[in-house]
């Protein structure tokens, strides 16, 4: 499996917002200058690029809207710059005055290779304050005509226009103007209800104090109700005059995230561009009920073809955030509130469970690991919370495989929190079970780490009956897609309560334990933890006494494992997809060969272990990837078929 690199392969399209220089009134110089900016964005790749409100004429050109002479200049404007653009394959939209049946609009045109498109005008004019556009434009509501001459060809024109690449299905734009956006219901919804997986906005909005920060946050709130990307090129510093004043502020989100923002009030012309994942657009409208159930106005299609696909081949070269760890914040004061977030979570959705069933005791298998530690810390803030009676009770039971390291950790850990820790040696029980089942003790299969599993539940289980407790599972949201237990062992408990958090994800909250004033004491032992190989440690140590049974060697780095899961089942990716991110991810780190065997081990794995995951117990979800057969993934435990 051999990934490519061009970026429409993988449903992804180059999008760029253009602020270019304006010069007032001299739409020969502007001209220019759009057709320098469109240049040197499809130069960086952008295949569809969008600039801003009037930007032929520059849109604080005021009662010279009425005047004959500028309207013709712009109409001829718009005519060389569809010559000058000729050779480009990128889509452009420009705005320019324009009038049809005696109204005069504020119009979107589309160009691309020497043609008009269509043109779509301005629903919505702003005429309050600062704005009085209705004294020279007419609102979309009052055009008449379905197709008009300009630049020399008779194109379609009106608001419910959607053009479609007949190259790349999923690549489908409409147009709104500025105060369209602003508006209760901007036309943009119904775009997008129709199919508009890109949204643009010509736009030429002042710049007021705190107009920047509800501006950002009108942009990526309808990016996210639309499930769309929102593309909003604005009109910069040229178009200041009189009395009021523009930045510039361009921004690019998509489905509620922020992807591309422009530095303000810059005189030179300025670009931001974005990678858009359709792929991941239509996937979350089919996930989406909500969007599916609304029905949408009839548009029109205006077919085209997106130009050259831009070629990738390293993260930087992407132009959009590509982490290797998507369960986990890059910032720091960002991760901290996710983890106290999903720590409180897990805590509260615990606490709630012993307030239910009144337990006297709350039991755990204590292993000196990562997953048993979280769920340690979570099992003693949640009976704080919970505000009972109820004890904890952690249970160590040293095997065939337990290091001297993580005994002590244990030991070291359970003290430190002030927890009742008792031992219970189990190679005993698991050598006489070999023994009546006929079964090698010196035979180091799964049949014997299995025994090993299946006994330490039974311990758990039974010591719970001993004092009106329940048990407390310990597996992670990735070792759940993993089926990386052992059924009826590890894999069962009357509460799982790391069944959300991914691998990745239990080290940054022990580390963020490791900080907290509640856990001070135990704060060394954690890091310590943090430091210890993840190993089930089911088979013996090494000579040394150090782990030799280490579980990345068998599933892949936690990493990988992790970036698999997220992108396979929060954007429902295909394997080709998955594989071709995680390279460029982890170009640095792990080769193509190595990327491609652990993504087969993890799809294969993930296939055949769904039985395990059908019978998984109650546990709180914390992120949007969750794997509960109640309620997040169904999957038929039988299903033979691929994955990806």
């Amino acid at each position: 499996m051999k990934p490519s690199s061009l970026l429409n392969q993988h449903q992804m399209v180059r999008v760029a917002a253009v602020t270019p220089a304006v010069h007032l009134g001299d739409v020969s110089a502007n001209v220019r200058e759009i057709a320098k900016c469109a240049t040197k964005a499809a130069a960086d790749g952008a295949q569809i690029m969008v600039f801003p409100e009037l930007c032929l004429t520059g849109y604080s050109c005021a009662d010279l809207f009425t005047h004959s002479s500028l309207r013709k200049a712009a109409e001829a404007g718009l005519a060389e710059l569809v010559k000058l653009t000729a050779k480009l394959p990128a889509v452009l939209v420009v705005g320019l005055p324009f009038a049809i049946s005696d109204r005069l609009y504020n119009i979107a045109a589309v160009i691309q290779s020497g043609h008009v498109l269509g043109l779509v005008p301005k629903s919505f004019l702003p005429n309050a304050a600062e704005f009085y556009e209705r004294r020279w434009f007419s609102p979309a509501s009052t055009l008449a005509e379905m197709q008009v001459d300009i630049a020399g060809q008779s194109v379609a024109v009106g608001t419910e226009l959607l053009f479609a690449a007949s190259n790349l299905p999923e690549c489908r734009f409409a147009i709104e103007i500025c105060e369209d956006l602003w508006t209760v219901i901007p036309p943009s919804s119904e775009a997008a209800l129709a199919g508009a997986t890109l949204l643009l906005n010509l736009s030429a909005s002042n710049d007021l104090l705190g107009k920047a920060p509800y501006r950002r946050q009108l942009v990526t709130q309808q990016a996210g109700r639309c499930v769309a990307a929102y593309i909003y090129a604005a009109a910069g510093p040229g178009e200041s005059s009189t009395d009021v004043v523009y930045g510039g502020h361009s921004l690019i989100a998509e489905n509620g995230a922020l992807m591309a923002e422009a530095e303000r009030y810059q005189f030179q012309s300025t670009q931001i561009t974005a990678d858009i994942d359709l792929g991941r657009l239509v996937h979350d409208r089919l996930a989406n009920a909500s969007f599916r159930d609304q029905a949408s106005l009839s548009f029109r299609a205006v077919p085209f073809t997106l130009g050259a696909s831009p070629k990738v081949s390293k993260a930087n070269q992407l132009h959009r955030p590509l982490p290797q760890h998507p369960f986990v914040p890059s910032d720091h004061t960002k991760r901290d509130e996710v983890c106290a977030e999903i720590f409180a979570i897990q805590s509260t959705g615990l606490a709630r469970r012993i307030r239910q069933v009144n337990a006297q005791t709350v039991v755990l298998g204590l292993s000196g690991g990562l997953d048993s530690t979280l769920a340690l810390l979570a099992a003693r803030e949640a009976l704080q919370r919970a505000g009972s009676s109820t004890k904890l009770l952690a249970i160590t039971m040293p095997g065939f495989g337990t290091s001297d390291g993580t005994l002590k950790n244990t030991l070291t850990l359970a003290k430190s929190l002030g927890v009742e820790l008792r031992t219970v040696d189990i190679r005993k029980a698991v050598t006489q079970h070999l023994k009546d089942i006929g079964h090698s003790i010196d035979a180091r299969d799964i049949t014997f780490e299995n025994a090993q599993a299946r006994e330490r539940t039974q311990i758990l289980m039974d010591i719970a009956n001993q004092t009106g407790g329940f048990v407390l599972g310990t597996g992670d949201l990735s070792e759940a897609a993993l089926g990386w237990c052992t059924f009826n062992g590890d894999h069962m408990s009357m509460y799982h309560v790391n069944t959300g958090v991914p691998k990745t994800l239990v080290r940054y909250l022990i580390a963020w334990c490791a900080q907290q004033p509640a856990f001070a004491k135990a704060s060394r032992t954690l890091l310590a933890i943090l430091d210890t190989p993840i190993s089930p440690e089911l088979l013996p140590p090494d000579k040394s006494g150090k782990i030799a049974q280490h579980t990345e060697d068998k599933v892949g780095p936690y990493e990988l494992v992790d970036f698999f899961l997220y992108h396979f089942i929060r954007h429902g990716m295909s394997a080709e997809k998955i594989q071709f991110l995680a390279g460029l991810a982890f170009a640095e780190r792990y080769k193509q060969a190595e990327i491609e065997r652990w993504l087969k081990v993890f799809l294969q794995r993930f296939r055949t272990q769904q039985f395990k995951r059908s019978s998984m117990p109650d546990g709180p979800k914390v992120g949007s990837v969750a794997l509960s057969p109640r309620g997040d993934w169904r999957m038929p435990s039988d299903y033979a078929g691929p994955l990806g």
